[in-house]
């Protein structure tokens, strides 16, 4: 989208504006590449809101769905570095309840499984729309919640239900809410204008939000007046108290999978964080081990150990998405014939997190070697066309590696 587009696009009538925005171009992309000592080159484009005709820019907030998980472990590693949690202990030891696979009733399920995708759940059970007040345990009865077929630790699927239980374990050992505990422990620290479903972000910054949009159409985000009036899900006809929260019935309540509203540049900082072995800005917030244990991998694909891909979002590719994944960390550029993770194209082996949900696409990557990233987003991108190299789609592509496309379609590498 071309900045003399933008200009248009403010001057049309809603009704024009979202069907111009339908015609398989994102709504808006932002892209910011960083190295250990700051943001090296920032490139934005479009609208971050279509009816008020805000143009984007990289500082505002936006959901960056399934990055959310990598921050949330930086929540975790803090309280294992504290002594309140144990990768390897058995997680029922947090929970207050036994968690056991029903056909496995013998083998622990611990954090490391859960933070690896290595649990044996699935989201077959449905898990976020669990309202406030009724326990997220209740989902773990149902049999579609498992993977009948493998025992815990011998298989890898992409789980969103694994961090509403991580966010259960954190919030029984420190008696705080998760969005609380995570503006506590990871967000204030770094001094990030950010948080989980809104509540604790001020009613300023939510309405700086990137509303999301498929087809044209708003479906999430937009926040005009402010905060939303309820931040969680409740059950029809219920209010919004909040006060009626208890610690580790609900870790779905604030989204800890996905609902981490940030910018562009927030994201850069956490990768910058990545870059400086746990420190950014004379901050330390991680150990040099521990973000060494998030980015290692626990499980690589071996062509045929793993569903290679989201089950809600993914399917139908030659070749695999998830090849390597570590504590809530992938690994792109894996050398198996049967993995197309190489995003970047030059078979280096960054580490970070994808994301993809409401049709809004995100990354961010980081060449730890190199000391060099990069953080992108692009809203109304679920029309984008698979990728040229890899199993990502094109707008990914372009983000990643600083492809411009301009308006005679040609696309040109960044300057």
């Amino acid at each position: 989208m071309s900045f003399r587009r933008i200009r248009i696009l403010a001057l049309l009538p809603c009704l024009a504006v979202a069907a111009m925005a339908s015609a398989g171009e994102p709504v808006a992309q932002v892209r910011v590449a960083f190295d250990r000592n700051g943001i090296t080159s920032t490139q934005v484009e479009g609208m971050a809101d279509l009816t008020t005709g805000r143009k984007v820019t990289a500082d505002d907030p936006v959901r960056v769905a399934s990055i959310s998980k990598l921050v949330t472990t930086i929540g975790v590693m803090r309280l294992v570095e504290a002594g309140k949690l144990d990768l390897d202990a058995d997680i029922s030891t947090y929970l207050g309840w036994t968690l056991r696979h029903p056909k496995f009733p013998d083998t622990p399920i611990t954090l490391r499984l859960l933070l690896s995708h290595r649990s044996s759940l699935t989201d077959a059970a449905g898990y976020y729309a669990t309202p406030l007040g009724q326990p997220l345990k209740g989902i773990l009865d149902d049999p579609n919640a498992w993977d009948d077929a493998h025992a815990p630790g011998t298989h890898f699927r992409y789980t969103n239900l694994n961090f509403p239980l991580v966010a259960m374990a954190m919030e029984n050992v420190t008696g705080e809410r998760f969005d609380l505990l995570m503006r506590r422990l990871v967000l204030e620290p770094l001094k990030l204008d950010a948080c989980f479903n809104w509540e604790s972000c001020d009613a300023a910054t939510a309405t700086r939000a990137v509303v999301l949009y498929r087809d044209g159409a708003p479906v999430r985000d937009e926040n005009r007046a402010g905060k939303p009036a309820c931040a969680v899900v409740t059950e029809e006809g219920a209010d919004c108290d909040l006060a009626r929260w208890k610690a580790g019935e609900n870790g779905a309540l604030f989204s800890p999978q996905g609902g981490l509203r940030i910018s562009a540049n927030g994201l850069a900082k956490i990768g910058r964080l990545f870059l400086g072995n746990g420190e950014v800005d004379g901050v330390r917030l991680l150990s040099s081990a521990s973000v060494d244990a998030m980015t290692a991998p626990q499980w690589t694909f071996d062509g045929g150990n793993g569903v290679t891909h989201e089950e809600d979002t993914g399917g139908g590719q030659p070749r695999a998405f998830f090849c390597r994944y570590g504590l809530a960390v992938q690994t792109l550029a894996t050398a198996h014939d049967g993995c197309g993770d190489d995003l970047f194209g030059d078979g280096v082996a960054r580490v970070g997190h994808s994301g993809d949900a409401y049709a809004l696409r995100s990354g961010l990557w980081m060449d730890r070697t190199h000391g060099t990233g990069v953080a992108y987003f692009a809203t109304d991108a679920g029309a984008s066309p698979p990728g040229e190299q890899s199993v990502f789609t094109r707008i990914e592509e372009r983000l990643a590696r600083g492809i411009a496309q301009p308006e005679d379609g040609q696309a040109r590498p960044e300057q």
